[in-house]
């Protein structure tokens, strides 16, 4: 599987440890940056791997800042992209079977390095269960329009 990978500054070692770990499983990286651990702003690496698994040139990818959090906003920016901030197993493993999710996001600042390893394994692992999944998949895809096309009620769609 090519994986785009990247961090800012707080992730940049986490993401170095992922990216090694995943070489070892045989798959391709795509380094996105950052480069070393001077300071630098999330929003572009989110969009970045955003940008590379949207336009099919990766298949997923993987994001590391101090939280996982702010990447992701960034990510989720992108159109296409269903980007998961996880903690653990589970929610890693639920973000793919039950959201697709094509992006997945870590804190180095809250997470054990080896858990997150961890974390990244299963995520690769799991697979979209589709059914009724696949029905609400389509409804957040269908959330990537502008404001004021968005349906009233609940259960509408633009």
């Amino acid at each position: 599987m090519r994986i785009a990978v990247a961090s800012d500054h707080a992730g940049f070692e986490l993401k170095n440890r992922i990216a090694g770990r995943l070489k070892e499983l045989g798959h391709e990286i795509d380094d996105l940056g950052c480069s070393g651990p001077e300071s630098v702003d999330y929003p572009d690496y989110g969009a970045a791997v955003g940008r590379a698994v949207a336009g099919g040139a990766c298949t997923r990818g993987i994001l590391v800042c101090g939280t996982g959090i702010g990447i992701g906003m960034a990510a989720n920016k992108i159109l296409g992209i269903r980007a998961a901030t996880v903690h653990d197993r589970f929610t890693a493993a639920m973000s793919r079977e039950h959201n697709d999710a094509n992006v997945l996001c870590l804190g180095a600042r809250v997470l054990d390095p080896a858990h997150a390893v961890e974390i990244t394994e299963h995520w690769l692992a799991a697979e979209f269960e589709g059914g009724r999944h696949g029905r609400r998949v389509n409804k957040i895809n269908q959330l990537d329009v502008q404001p004021d096309s968005q349906p009233d009620q609940p259960g509408e769609v633009p």
